[in-house]
């Protein structure tokens, strides 16, 4: 068991989230890399609220170490900070939905 448990911790963010800025409509994407897997209690979160997987938000795991967030159809009242927390690990990237401009 104590084993197990130092496994787990020893794990590590390979790669962060990274802050991203898109236009409404469009999609985003944030991916964050663990350096081995199995990692328990994997969560994503936008400004505190947890996500789950819907039509909009799809959240999806490679290899048990790559995870992936993707929100469709973002909106302005989307931006915020993106963050993903895997047992004691944390990473967190900023949001931002940039409205189109009509002024040409």
């Amino acid at each position: 068991l104590l084993l197990l448990c130092c496994a787990e911790e020893a794990a590590v963010i390979v790669c962060g989230l990274r802050n991203t800025d898109v236009f409404v409509g469009e999609s985003a994407t944030f991916t964050c890399e663990l350096s081995h897997p199995g990692v328990k209690n994997v969560q994503w979160w936008l400004d505190g609220t947890p996500l789950h997987n819907n039509l909009v938000t799809e959240i999806s795991e490679q290899d048990g170490r790559i995870h992936t967030l993707t929100l469709n159809d973002v909106a302005c009242h989307d931006s915020g900070t993106v963050t993903f927390r895997a047992g004691s690990l944390i990473s967190s990237a900023k949001l931002l939905v940039k409205g189109i401009s009509l002024l040409e």
